[in-house]
């Protein structure tokens, strides 16, 4: 199969760019991967998406984009990508269970996982009181007791962000110390809606068959195991980018964040271009890697128009 352009990944990021390029009539090839939608669809109701007053649902709200993105003709494939070659041109992917695509540009749009503790409990509860994303989810924990796990600026952050709506932030961390900045450290101990449980390992994330009740924690101290009664708990250990089949071919920061080049999304392989959050490793953001979707498919299109302009001139 050969295509001008192929999309990796169907989060807002890889939707957006798939609707600009259908509209140009670029026919985009769209690889959905093992997650359609990406991690948008773990999200029951998001409020923040501008348009939607009432609110939608986060997999519907993907499966809007995607079939508006269908009615310009772009394709979708349901796929997982093995293997990229970017040393040639035309770049060459496979594709399990599909075999060889070939294509003339590329957009890489395939997100970002957020990191799980890996205990009991945890994934049964995403979108029942588990989340890994305060400014998405905070506004739903009005008035209620929350849980933040981690220790870097991260969980700082999103600890004081939380104080805005919840009545108590409870932040529990496995050392016993933060790893955050001082300053950071210092704006959340002035915070009074925060409390500390510190050398703590979490164990269990309970809940009542509909939603968190609680967690499960041992004092790395005394051994002792304890319940710590919540309404919510917040994951803020990190996230991976989704970028190790790629093999090292594109330029990326010490994180794995692929790096683009100021000004536009394109990276350092002439005709691959990335979007969303496996290159955005501080806004993450459903309307930000929309954004981002949008620029990169722009500067596809660009691409290959100085592409098929060339080979004109070489005829």
């Amino acid at each position: 199969m050969r295509r001008k352009v192929v999309i990796l990944g169907t989060g807002p990021a890889g939707a957006t760019a798939a609707i600009y390029l259908a509209r140009a009539n670029m026919e985009p090839l769209i690889i959905e991967g093992i997650q359609p939608g990406g991690q948008l669809t773990l999200t029951t109701e998001i409020e923040n998406f501008p348009g939607f007053i009432e609110g939608i649902d986060g997999a519907e709200l993907t499966n809007n984009m995607k079939q508006q993105a269908q009615r310009f003709g772009a394709e979708f494939m349901n796929g997982w990508v093995t293997s990229v070659d970017l040393s040639k041109k035309p770049f060459v992917l496979q594709v399990e269970g599909f075999g060889e695509v070939v294509t003339d540009s590329l957009i890489l749009s395939t997100g970002a996982s957020a990191k799980f503790l890996g205990i009991p409990g945890e994934k049964d509860n995403v979108s029942r009181g588990v989340s890994t994303c305060a400014t998405c989810d905070g506004f739903f924990f009005r008035g209620k007791r929350v849980i933040i796990v981690g220790g870097g600026d991260s969980a700082m952050e999103e600890a004081m962000f939380l104080s805005k709506f919840a009545s108590e932030v409870i932040v529990v961390n496995r050392r016993n110390e933060l790893r955050a900045s001082k300053i950071m450290q210092q704006r959340a101990k002035d915070n009074e809606k925060i409390s500390w449980a510190l050398n703590k390992t979490p164990l269990e994330v309970l809940d009542n068959g509909m939603h968190v009740t609680g967690l499960k924690v041992q004092n790395n101290e005394t051994g002792e195991v304890e319940i710590v009664e919540t309404d919510g708990i917040f994951l803020a250990i990190g996230h991976t980018p989704n970028t190790g089949f790629l093999e090292g071919q594109i330029d990326t920061d010490e994180q794995g964040y692929i790096q683009v080049t100021p000004g536009s999304m394109a990276t350092n392989v002439e005709g691959v271009f990335a979007c969303g959050d496996v290159q955005d490793n501080k806004y993450r953001q459903a309307i930000t890697a929309a954004g981002t979707g949008c620029m990169a498919a722009l500067d596809t299109e660009r691409y290959l128009e100085e592409l098929t302009f060339k080979e004109k001139e070489r005829v």
